[in-house]
């Protein structure tokens, strides 16, 4: 059975992200994934990283924190992962950030190789579905501001934790979106969940 981690990032109950990470977590258990759903604004989840957190090799023990310690054990053992949350400011929200900057730490996502720095992926999740939210339309972002949310995780983070098959898929403009686009969208992503299994 196939593990897989749903981690969603926006602070407002009630909002389209939530909507999103539901239909997620439905979909991928009803086709038998063995789930595991993170809501990390609900859960509290601490992004600052500490002085002593960085510069070492850390494992998931490594932490008094049992939240993080959790959050890191669960990761080396997922073979798919989806993220969940909105655009702002071309960058995903603090909370994902931080969870980024915690978890996939070296030791348990990542080992710096042994000529120039070039990182080895420790993680065994091959694929990644990341599913956002913007208000900015497709042309704007794209001859702007370069699609920065695309060069984070699709160059900056999967793969070099080691998932190889990076997908991406953005629902806009979602303010002034109606109930049938929203509808619409979340089929989309429904799709989208059950081509993560395949």
């Amino acid at each position: 059975m196939p593990r897989t981690g749903v981690y969603l990032a926006h602070p407002r109950p009630g909002s389209f992200n939530h909507a999103l990470f539901d239909a997620m977590v439905g979909e991928l258990r009803n086709r038998g994934s063995d789930v595991v759903a993170h809501d990390l604004y609900a859960e509290g989840f601490a992004p600052g990283l500490t002085a002593d957190e960085t510069g070492t090799v850390l494992s998931a023990t490594d932490t008094t924190d049992t939240q993080l310690a959790l959050h890191r054990a669960e990761v080396a053992t997922l073979d798919a992962m989806v993220f969940v949350h909105p655009n702002w400011w071309g960058m995903p929200p603090a909370v994902l950030t931080g969870w980024v900057q915690r978890v996939m730490v070296p030791g348990v996502a990542y080992k710096l190789g042994a000529s120039e720095g070039e990182p080895e992926g420790l993680l065994k999740a091959g694929r990644a579905l990341v599913l956002n939210t913007s208000d900015t339309p497709a042309d704007r972002e794209e001859s702007e501001f370069g699609d920065p949310l695309n060069r984070i995780w699709s160059a900056c983070v999967l793969p070099y934790v080691g998932v190889a098959d990076v997908r991406r898929v953005v629902f806009r403009t979602v303010t002034d979106s109606t109930d049938e686009a929203r509808a619409s969208w979340l089929r989309e992503a429904r799709e989208h969940a059950a081509a993560l299994l395949a």
